[in-house]
């Protein structure tokens, strides 16, 4: 399957192709940019190292790559200072938003295409690329709280000197300041999180609040994530490739799942080939609803205005 990844020139989407190149799985990589000699010169690199790890097509350019893709993953965006919220890019964002999907809109792309908004602020925008492309609304997903959620679970196998890849537990809600953490399901190696050794539930507020400051925190010592974020893009469209069916929280139009409607936000999402699958209502403790929900009304007040702006 063919990966087209607009920005991807940047921090962001040459860390995608990257770790799409180490996976393995995706047949052909297309590098887009507005700058379309670093895309050449990104995939022109990345091409170099192919003998040792996979057999792929890689390839730098623009638009002309977008109609035979399978997959489409914007990464493209303006870069969010240290002390400003994901939420706070709105109004420098949009505009540069519309007018990339536009483009894709223009190009062509396949029916099947499943497109991957990463752009912050990504529920926002997610929900904007889903009203103006001619393409199911399933199709249409955003990265949302797959980053958070791999960063939550790295931090809390940091403070219990456990495996991380044994770590599980849950980010929901807005990829951003009203997020939501599942402590509900959380477990290490099987165990639920209350009866790992280690774990005291003082513990709970100060993981929580380093992971929802993790992006600023990134931001502030190096100038921008990327590995991480790479990772969790490779997770999804993996996902797709593969048509896993599996459970991960990324961002779509919500139809009722925990009684939110008409806004995009992460929920326990089934993906596979198809994009959406299903949506998981998984048992959540009362408050976490609550703040599923109050994450989805704040989300909702601010895309009022977004979309007058993009009317």
């Amino acid at each position: 399957m063919k990966v087209s990844i607009i920005g991807g020139g940047g921090l962001v989407g040459s860390c995608a192709a990257y770790a799409l190149q180490c996976g393995g799985l995706a047949s052909e990589i297309a590098l887009l940019d507005v700058n379309q000699e670093l895309a050449v010169g990104q995939a022109l690199d990345l091409q170099h190292g192919g003998p040792s790890v996979a057999d792929q097509r890689i390839a730098g350019g623009g638009y002309e790559h977008i109609p035979d893709s399978d997959i489409i993953c914007i990464t493209a965006g303006l870069r969010r200072k240290p002390d400003e919220s994901r939420l706070d890019l709105i109004n420098r964002n949009t505009d540069l938003f519309v007018q990339i999907v536009r483009d894709v809109k223009a190009a062509g792309p396949k029916s099947s295409a499943i497109v991957l908004v990463v752009s912050n602020p990504v529920d926002i925008l997610t929900y904007v690329a889903a009203q103006m492309l001619d393409l199911p609304e399933s199709q249409v997903i955003g990265l949302g709280t797959q980053l958070d959620t791999i960063r939550f679970c790295s931090l809390i196998a940091e403070e219990l000197n456990a495996p991380p890849t044994q770590t599980r537990a849950l980010i929901l809600g807005e990829h951003g300041e009203s997020m939501v953490p599942i402590w509900s399901s959380a477990t290490i190696a099987g165990l639920p999180l209350d009866k790992y050794p280690g774990w005291n539930p003082t513990l709970a507020n100060k993981l929580f609040t380093r992971t929802r400051g993790s992006g600023a925190e990134v931001i502030k010592r190096k100038g921008g994530a990327g590995f991480a974020v790479g990772i969790a893009i490779r997770d999804c469209i993996d996902a797709v490739i593969l048509n896993q069916n599996r459970v991960m929280p990324v961002s779509s139009i919500q139809n009722g799942c925990y009684g939110i409607r008409d806004v995009a936000l992460s929920v326990p999402t089934v993906l596979g080939r198809q994009g959406v699958v299903d949506r998981m209502e998984i048992d959540l403790w009362p408050k976490e609803v609550q703040g599923l929900r109050q994450s989805g009304a704040s989300l909702r007040k601010t895309l009022e205005l977004v979309m007058q702006r993009v009317a």
